[in-house]
């Protein structure tokens, strides 16, 4: 019988996966999850022949809440990792990527079970614009309730914009760097770094999910079409990948940008095929199951015509979304966090 071993660095990729910081409301990914997510895995590879151990009915990712119920006891994680990674080149980054997917979903999780809901102060004066709409019982709760889903959909971007560039990075084979770790210098202010969604040999990427007119309204337009610019300077290859095609006159100018510099420009399929190349036959499996189909399934269902929403607290404390006809019951867990106290990453300032 073939003994399978995990590498050096595989084991440090798996403690690097499992990590979760400092943050408050982050949830360490015990043996039992992984043993889940490396399932998940072989599921997703076609490796259950090759590895029969694995339950026959594995929890589908996606569809299953609370994602802390996601999990597989009686497996030896280290074990399975081992195998799967010895007999498919590249499902250790594959885990690694899913892993991170799963820790931000669970992170998201223990937020909309802990935020708090805010107070008078914060939302007080702002009752001032609108008093004599409606009755103050009526205005006060809108209020509140305004400020708590203010504050999940912040939290969300953030816990989004850590997420979303580091996988699509990985997947490729390349790296996102900080601006203190940069080789991208600006050229106009005393050479310091610029932030690069990711590095791949002399290939400087800049990925966004869409361009928008909004984008000039920010005060960084010209940062976007100067990184083509700096990244020239310092010997690399800028590389535009835009998921949305929407056409948009921005989009239109950042290309233009790109493309004087001698760069490269992928904008919607395009995007999709060149990520998927460059991520090579597995972890564009995992780009097509994890990101491009949630996205196109959300783009193709989304309509101008909003559904109704009511948002209610039950006896027990819980909060119930109801949206059309769908329901989600979130659990609320008594150790609420307030958004300013929420720990932020490390190198958040990078």
């Amino acid at each position: 019988m073939t003994t399978y071993k995990l590498t050096l660095a595989q084991k440090t990729l798996i403690e690097k996966a499992r990590n979760v910081g400092n943050s408050d409301m982050a949830v360490p990914l015990s043996s039992e999850v992984c043993a889940y997510l490396c399932s998940v895995v072989v599921k997703d590879l076609n490796l259950v022949s090759k590895i029969p151990e694995i339950p026959q009915y594995v929890p589908p990712f996606f569809e299953t809440w609370p994602v802390s119920s996601l999990a597989l006891a009686g497996i030896p994680f280290e074990d399975l990792a081992a195998k799967v990674f010895a007999l498919k080149p590249d499902s250790d980054t594959y885990f690694s990527c899913l892993a991170t997917l799963h820790k931000s979903r669970l992170k998201y999780e223990q937020i909309l079970q802990r935020q708090a809901f805010p107070t008078f102060d914060q939302v007080g004066p702002r009752g001032l614009l609108q008093f004599g709409s409606m009755p103050s019982p009526a205005l006060a709760g809108m209020l509140y309730w305004r400020k708590w889903l203010y504050d999940l959909d912040n939290r969300a971007a953030q816990e989004t914009g850590y997420l979303f560039e580091p996988i699509l990075a990985n997947a490729i084979g390349g790296t996102p760097v900080s601006a203190k770790r940069s080789p991208v210098k600006r050229q106009h202010d005393r050479g310091k770094g610029r932030q690069v969604d990711c590095v791949k040999q002399k290939l400087a990427y800049e990925f966004k999910m869409r361009v928008t007119i909004a984008a000039s309204g920010q005060g960084r337009w010209g940062e976007e079409l100067q990184f083509p610019i700096d990244c020239v300077e310092s010997g690399f290859t800028p590389v535009l990948v835009v998921l949305d095609p929407t056409p948009n006159p921005k989009l239109t100018e950042l290309v233009k940008a790109f493309d004087e510099a001698s760069g490269q420009t992928f904008v919607g399929d395009s995007a999709w095929q060149h990520l998927e190349a460059q991520a090579g036959p597995v972890m564009s499996v995992f780009l097509e199951r994890y990101v491009r189909q949630p996205l196109a399934a959300l783009l193709s269902d989304a309509s101008d015509l909003l559904p109704p929403m009511t948002v209610r607290i039950g006896d027990d404390g819980h909060v119930e979304f109801k949206v059309g006809n769908d329901k989600l019951r979130v659990e609320r867990t008594g150790d609420f966090v307030d958004a300013d106290q929420e720990d932020l990453p490390d190198d958040v300032s990078d």
